[in-house]
């Protein structure tokens, strides 16, 4: 009686941590094919809720999870939202050592074309620095 209680517990207890193993892993999003190839899934991303506040950003959020909390899916080969809305992403400009003499005109540039596109797309603005911000110069091309 005892061996047979033992073992059916021990069966209900791998069943249980399997099923834990089994949900633990997170379901394939299904969207890596509209992505494209010069896009790196983790990349971090302009986090747009705490860049209108002054808070600083609790944790760095990447293209992935981006596109996992968009609820991104593949439709006829365009990377869309939950919602069906297209998504951009867009890699922002900006990280320079010694910045070229037209900086503002270029970051002025970059801004009015982000909101244009915000009126077609759902944007995800790629952050130009990866990495430690100590070696930024490192980062650029």
């Amino acid at each position: 009686m005892i061996t047979l209680m033992t073992t059916s517990l021990i069966e209900l207890a791998l069943i249980a941590s399997l099923s834990c193993f089994a949900s633990s892993s997170p379901p394939a999003p299904g969207f890596e094919s509209c992505v494209p190839n010069d896009v790196d899934l983790n990349s971090v991303v302009l986090n747009e809720v705490q860049s209108t506040t002054s808070k600083p950003a609790a944790k760095e959020i990447t293209v992935r999870q981006r596109l996992t909390q968009l609820k991104a899916r593949c439709k006829k080969g365009k990377l869309v939202d939950g919602k069906g809305k297209p998504i951009y992403l867009y890699t922002l400009v900006g990280c320079w050592g010694n910045p070229p003499q037209d900086y503002l005109e270029i970051l002025k540039n970059q801004e009015e074309e982000i909101q244009r596109l915000k009126k077609k797309y759902t944007v995800i603005q790629i952050s130009c620095a990866q990495g430690d911000p100590r070696l930024i110069s490192q980062n650029v091309p």
